[in-house]
């Protein structure tokens, strides 16, 4: 995975109604604020629209807990002719701690996209 620090693409403080059964923030909040992050990402370095195609990896490393405070971290790990494979990493800051603490990290592959939604070629300057 490529590193992923710098300055955090998304930061936010999830609310209880983000809760799951367990009392813990849903995974899927925290995939989809990982999903608008990449496709920030992507978006910028295809310099127009893009579309999610693929998580090829996930995994949840520790729980998130109400009040955490939520920052994701990209970094383009791969740009294709039409794709751009982004590695996210989410860490959290608990509540009145200073520590950060890595609770999921992934790898997500978006499409660069016309105005009809079609794939469309990454420009080489944007490779570079």
């Amino acid at each position: 995975m490529a590193e992923c620090r710098r300055d955090p693409i998304i930061r936010t403080v999830p609310h209880p109604a983000d809760l799951n059964g367990n009392g813990d923030i849903f995974g899927g909040w925290v995939l989809s604020q990982m999903d608008v992050a990449g496709g920030a990402l992507a978006a910028k370095v295809a310099k127009g629209r893009v579309a999610t195609v693929a998580i090829t990896a996930m995994t949840f490393v520790q729980p998130i807990k109400v009040g955490d405070m939520v920052s994701i971290y990209g970094a383009v790990a791969k740009i294709g002719r039409s794709s751009i494979t982004i590695d996210l990493e989410t860490v959290v800051q608990r509540r009145h701690e200073s520590t950060e603490i890595r609770v999921t990290h992934g790898t997500f592959v978006f499409v660069a996209i016309d105005e009809e939604g079609r794939p469309r070629p990454i420009a080489k300057e944007a490779v570079a």
